[in-house]
Parts: C-alpha cells; sequence; structure tokens
C-alpha cells in the first residue's frame, strides 16, 4: 500500500522530506536529539527521538500495515466473491464479496496508529 501513498518523513516538525517507493533516503541533521515523524498527511508515526552518541547513521525501513500482496488478494477476492455471487444469485456471496473492503477500511479509518510504522533495520 505504500506504493500507493505519498509518504514524507518530518523532522522537528518543519522539514519535509519526501519517501520514495523502494530507494534509500539521506536526510543530513545538523543538530543532536532530532525527532523523525513519517506521515501521508492522515496517518503518522509515533516521533522517534535519534541520540547521536557513537552512531552518525541510522537506517530505518517504514512499513505499512497493509502491504501490497495484501491489497492485491483482497482485491482479487473480491472480485471472485462477487462474480460468483452475480453468476449464482447468491446473496450471501454478493454480501461477503464487501468483507476485504470492510477490512481495509478498519485499518486505514480506525486503527490510523498503526497503519505506517517505522523500524530500525
Amino acid at each position: 500500500m505504500l506504493s500507493f501513498l505519498r509518504i514524507r518523513a518530518v523532522v522537528n516538525g518543519k522539514d519535509i522530506y519526501p519517501l520514495p517507493d523502494s530507494s534509500p533516503v539521506i536526510i543530513t541533521v545538523l543538530q543532536n536529539n532530532p525527532k523523525v515523524v513519517i506521515t501521508d498527511g492522515y496517518h503518522f508515526t509515533k516521533p522517534v527521538e535519534l541520540v547521536y552518541h557513537h552512531l552518525n547513521t541510522y537506517y530505518f525501513k517504514v512499513i505499512c500495515v497493509i502491504d501490497d500482496f495484501q491489497l492485491l488478494a483482497g482485491s482479487l477476492l473480491l472480485i471472485t466473491l462477487y462474480l460468483m455471487g452475480s453468476y449464482t444469485g447468491i446473496l450471501g456471496l454478493k454480501l461477503s464479496a464487501f468483507f476485504p473492503i470492510i477490512y481495509f477500511l478498519f485499518f486505514y479509518y480506525v486503527n490510523r496508529k498503526e497503519f505506517i510504522q517505522i523500524t530500525p533495520v
């Protein structure tokens, strides 16, 4: 799902860096103890405070709760169940086709704080 979102890193609440889908980004910080937040405009991570005692470089990976494979599998499940329901005329199959949408919307809107996560590599 990260390939569909415009993910940005916010450093100290003022410097904004766009994060491309699959290429690393180098962010130069001039002061100690910067706070980094990852956001797409609606979701955001908890601020991560970086402390430079011995390491001058930190590596992070931004992940999403719904990855691209889950999005593809949910879409295929939705299409399959709906087509089967349309072909057979069974209302239960048509209604169950909406479960992937409800699942994705639950994580997108209700579980906002865990939708985007930043993890050390």
